[in-house]
């Protein structure tokens, strides 16, 4: 990892993230934790901006969840706006909850290096973006693909814990299981509902409006 300096180097940063990706234990092991909030800022943005613009791509294309068309290159270009925000508002929120979670297994509360670690770990944004387009071609297809980039992040996370942050391999075992359930029961119950939805609209594919209009009636 490159010294603190007064400007942001992004050939450091290209090689921080590969590393990130690659080899997470040896990155964070070497991770400074310290030299100001202006580096995990800027990183946790273009990190954003990065996933924005693989987003308004896929809207343009028609491959993701925005649609294609004007209507999806509109939506994609708030998308990039909000994506850079969210990476903001989540570098700061994401921090505080990682400070929490290195408190109670027992690392450094230190909150510049909790930023630190939560900017590196955001890494997984353009991924995330990447892999959107699965959601447009089958909602079970990218419901999988999404727990399986959260579940890599929980493993940056877990390496940034024990690595960067010095907290202990056990109870940070624990907690990161405690988060995969989570995030598998997510996604079971995201699936559940989008099939009864399915099968309530399909129900109603043949009728009109006011054989529908009945059924809301008799129901209630």
């Amino acid at each position: 990892m490159s010294e603190s300096t007064s400007s942001f180097d992004f050939n450091a940063f290209i090689k921080d993230s590969k590393e990130t990706l690659l080899n997470p234990k040896s990155y964070f092991s070497t991770m400074r934790t310290s030299g100001g909030m202006a580096e995990p800022l800027i990183k946790a943005v273009i990190y954003g901006a990065l996933a924005g613009i693989i987003a308004f791509l896929w809207g343009l294309l028609g491959l993701g969840a925005l649609g294609a068309g004007f209507l999806g290159g509109a939506i994609g270009i708030m998308a990039l706006i909000w994506y850079i925000i969210g990476a903001i508002i989540g570098l700061f929120i994401g921090a505080v909850i990682l400070l929490i979670i290195s408190s109670i297994c027992k690392g450094n509360s230190d909150f510049e290096a909790n930023v630190r670690v939560t900017a590196s770990v955001m890494v997984i944004m353009p991924i995330s973006a990447i892999l959107g387009f699965t959601m447009g071609i089958n909602s079970i297809l990218g419901s999988v693909v999404m727990l399986g980039v959260n579940l890599f992040a929980l493993w940056l996370l877990y390496n940034g814990l024990v690595e960067a942050l010095k907290a202990k391999p056990e109870t940070s075992k624990i907690v990161m299981y405690v988060l995969a359930a989570l995030f598998v029961l997510l996604m079971i119950s995201g699936i559940t509902a989008k099939n009864r939805l399915n099968k309530y609209m399909g129900d109603y594919k043949d009728k009109d409006l006011k054989e529908m209009l009945k059924d809301l009636e008799d129901n209630n």
